[in-house]
């Protein structure tokens, strides 16, 4: 009689490729989830202001650079 065959194991180093793919693509995917709901989400600041999320953080960005640029051209030496 022939004895069943048996499996061969898959080596830990594929499993662990393998696991690294999963980690990758999710974590591409809760970035790319993330651009797409920053960029379509609006924010409701006052009744004449709404803007979505990278909006505000250009402009923030932009508040923080011309911080920068006017403490660097005060008088003082």
């Amino acid at each position: 009689m022939n004895s069943p065959r048996k499996s061969s194991p898959r080596s830990p180093r594929r499993a662990r490729r393998g696991q690294a793919m999963v980690e990758y693509s999710v974590i591409n995917w809760v970035l790319i989830v993330g651009l797409v709901i920053g960029a379509t989400v609006k924010i409701r600041w006052d009744e004449d202001k709404q803007a979505n999320v990278i909006d505000l953080f250009l402009e923030a960005y932009q508040i923080y650079y011309d911080s920068f640029y006017f403490v660097l051209n005060l008088p003082f030496p």
